[in-house]
């Protein structure tokens, strides 16, 4: 894989995502993703994933960059909907997910994050869906997946904002399970792995399926008008707008077209 590290360990695998500065998500790594996974999945010797990245960053979120080479929504599409159905592998794998957050957690890369089964973050972290900045909105079912965890105010909040939270708030508003210090995540998040992987790998499965019995038909309508209107919105002036803002690092100006 060109960029992820894939190492396990007391049967616990480590994926790495490893993609300078600032492990944006490409389409290539959303692609290493879903191998990563499949892979796992046929290792019996693997009962829990760790999940963290290489740097500064778990991950700043989607490559801004691969935006300018893609002609319009339509086009966008297939990776869309391929983000998303990587992401749901993820977060329907019978085998626990942990996410280790340090950094930035921002865009896709909060994206990856919820769909991980257990959140564990760095104190001065932040935790963002900053895509309506863009002029552009989540696209790997951000907007179902976020007020599941905050409820639908905070939620609001957020995404309207485009402002992150910290570490520290993603805990008090249940966006996360634990925040450490920055030399405590690995090590902590490790601690937890390795005990959860003592437990019965039949038990773990069940309860994951069990835990995502709480879905509802809404949320995968949810997640599939979210690709459509996401596409919808890449074809605007205003999402061009903001990618060539964000590329040139100034303040974008919508004008609502």
């Amino acid at each position: 894989m060109e960029y992820l590290k894939l190492s396990i360990e007391n049967h616990v695998a480590f994926i790495t995502i490893n993609h300078a500065p600032a492990n944006a998500l490409s389409s290539v790594i959303i692609r290493e993703l879903s191998q990563a996974f499949d892979q796992i999945a046929e290792n019996e010797n693997v009962r829990v994933v760790l999940l963290h990245g290489e740097g500064r960053f778990f991950s700043a979120g989607a490559d801004i960059k691969e935006f300018t080479e893609v002609e319009n929504g339509k086009a966008f599409e297939k990776l869309t909907k391929n983000g998303q159905s990587v992401f749901e592998k993820i977060e329907s794998f019978p085998k626990p997910v942990i996410a280790a957050i340090h950094g930035a957690a921002l865009g896709g890369g909060l994206e990856l994050a919820m769909a991980c089964h257990i959140r564990l973050v760095t104190e001065r972290a932040k935790l963002g869906l900053p895509e309506l900045q863009l002029g552009l909105i989540p696209g790997f079912a951000g907007t179902q997946r976020l007020p599941r965890y905050i409820g639908t105010a905070k939620a609001a909040e957020m995404l309207f904002t485009s402002e992150p939270i910290t570490g520290v708030q993603a805990v008090q508003c249940g966006l996360a399970n634990h925040a450490f210090t920055d030399e405590e995540l690995i090590p902590k998040a490790k601690e937890l792995a390795f005990k959860i992987a003592k437990k019965s790998p039949l038990a773990l499965k069940s309860t994951i399926e069990l835990l995502n019995y709480t879905k509802h038909d809404s949320y995968y309508k949810g997640v599939e008008r979210e690709a459509v209107l996401f596409c919808q919105a890449f074809d605007t002036a205003d999402a061009k707008e903001g990618i060539g803002a964000f590329i040139e690092k100034r303040e974008a100006i919508f004008k609502g077209k």
